[in-house]
């Protein structure tokens, strides 16, 4: 969907998505922000569906927007106090910096999170988002923040709960980051909520 540039590429991404049959609005929402030095990526979940999910998951992207290249703790932070009054959400940061070379990610609810990593050999590594329990806006837990060093190759994908789970086993990383976002939807969406998926590849660390 998009190349983010700080002088050179950093993330090139892509994201697919389904509506509940019968709902006007997705729940589900998605943010890409490039920062000086690195990008934000995200993907929140509103509670249920329809409209009153929406509007939480919207509150939640403007409060990302706002300071992308703030730490992931403090963002989510920053959601939990936007989000008070709204239905609340679910969701997972993942915060990439150039400069260092690094992805750290926090989750609080069901945003499932994967890191594949690229392999010379072609047999692709991959760390989970360690997810904690609560509703943003409503309750969260001790927040505690993970950090992995990333490379070029490298591929993250985030998913709601409207794709089934181990939508990561048996993926390569020979496919583009919308082929692989495409096909996750069409195999793995469940048909009973709103669905999303995002898909991003570092194309440049300069550590």
């Amino acid at each position: 969907m998009g190349a983010l540039t700080d002088a050179r590429p950093l993330l090139d991404w892509s994201v697919a998505a389904r509506i509940l049959a019968g709902e006007a609005e997705s729940g589900d929402g998605h943010l890409v922000a490039p920062f000086l030095g690195g990008a934000l990526v995200a993907v929140i979940d509103g509670l249920g569906h329809g409209s009153e999910a929406a509007a939480a998951a919207r509150a939640a992207i403007g409060a990302l927007e706002a300071h992308p290249a703030e730490s992931v703790v403090s963002l989510l932070q920053s959601c939990h106090q936007a989000l008070r009054g709204t239905r609340g959400a679910v969701m997972t940061l993942a915060s990439f910096s150039a400069s260092s070379a690094t992805m750290t990610w926090l989750g609080v609810g069901n945003v499932e999170g994967v890191l594949l990593r690229a392999s010379a050999n072609g047999v692709s590594a991959r760390e989970s988002v360690l997810l904690r329990g609560g509703v943003v806006g409503y309750e969260i837990p001790p927040l505690r923040a993970v950090t992995h060093p990333v490379a070029a190759g490298d591929t993250l994908i985030l998913a709601t709960d409207g794709i089934r789970g181990g939508f990561g086993e048996g993926l390569g990383l020979d496919a583009s980051p919308r082929e692989m976002a495409d096909r996750i939807l069409a195999q793995h969406a469940k048909g009973t909520d709103d669905a999303l998926v995002l898909v991003a590849r570092c194309l440049a660390m300069h550590a």
